[in-house]
């Protein structure tokens, strides 16, 4: 446990450590940042214009499964094991995953990786805007080929949800579904970003938007104040606990903090709302 009470410190790495590390052979940074639809922005774009030195990109809306519409969802190991080769990542690299907005999408990339049974994976604290306000240096346009790497994954089915498992926690409440979206969008009185989604929640679900986990720098609250938060949306390691969201991505956060202090590994729905209130067959809660 370190001074800001974090059980698992080394899941979260500051910018000072990272900039101590860059460039070691066993290390991999990767930008992951993924933007709303209403945000008018490519995240790879942006990477190529300014990112950190020897960072890669990993697009999760390529790396995902294709066999359905909903959008980045977690791909068949295989294909995620070749998206590793191809960035150099092996079973024995430290991975710390950033994104351009702070803390938005980068947990995602930490999730993925403890879903594919690897622990070296981290988060940059306050990714690329911390990074920069720090003083480092970013570079532009894309780094040269990885070097060659060989990924074995290892699946860990306990980490991902479906609808019908969460359809199934509908019917006999047994684990805590925790909504990492905004608190105007989990009642239904903000338009949803993605067209079609019909607004509200699921029944029975609690509310924790994402930024509330954050200080103002978008870097993690202290272990004592994630803690609270957790506790107050029933995440207190009593209960089994479901993270859900917009489309599977700031609910990792949530994961994550729990990850950070020690609580019980949380598992993430990853159709989350884009799936849930995309259909006509689900039960929705407003107001």
């Amino acid at each position: 446990m370190d001074d800001r009470g974090y059980a698992n410190p080394e899941a979260l790495v500051s910018v000072e450590e990272l900039s101590a590390i860059l460039g070691s052979p066993e290390l991999a940074v990767i930008d992951i940042t993924k933007y709303l639809p209403n945000e008018d922005k490519d995240g790879f774009a942006e990477y190529r214009r300014a990112h950190i030195p020897g960072a890669r990109y990993l697009d999760i809306d390529a790396v995902a499964d294709r066999s359905t519409p909903l959008p980045h969802m977690l791909p068949p190991p295989a294909e995620f094991a070749a998206a590793m080769e191809s960035l150099g990542i092996s079973n024995a690299t430290r991975v710390v995953f950033y994104d351009q907005k702070g803390m938005s999408s980068a947990a995602r990339g930490w999730w993925m990786m403890r879903a594919f049974g690897h622990d070296r994976a981290a988060v940059l604290d306050g990714g690329l805007p911390a990074w920069i306000a720090a003083g480092h240096p970013t570079e532009a346009g894309e780094p040269p080929p990885a070097a060659a790497s060989a990924y074995a994954p290892a699946f860990r089915p306990w980490l991902v949800k479906d609808i019908r498992a969460v359809l199934g926690n509908v019917a006999e409440p047994h684990a805590v579904l925790v909504d990492a979206r905004p608190a105007a969008r989990f009642r239904g009185e903000a338009p949803e970003p993605r067209p079609g989604m019909r607004g509200g929640r699921v029944p029975g679900s609690t509310n924790l938007p994402h930024l509330t986990l954050l200080q103002a720098n978008a870097t993690f609250r202290p272990a004592a104040e994630l803690r609270a938060l957790l506790k107050e949306a029933g995440v207190d390691g009593s209960r089994p606990a479901i993270a859900s969201c917009g489309s599977g991505v700031t609910a990792c956060a949530i994961a994550f903090a729990a990850h950070l202090v020690g609580l019980p590994d949380i598992a993430v729905y990853d159709g989350s709302w884009t799936e849930w209130g995309g259909r006509d067959d689900t039960p929705v809660v407003t107001g």
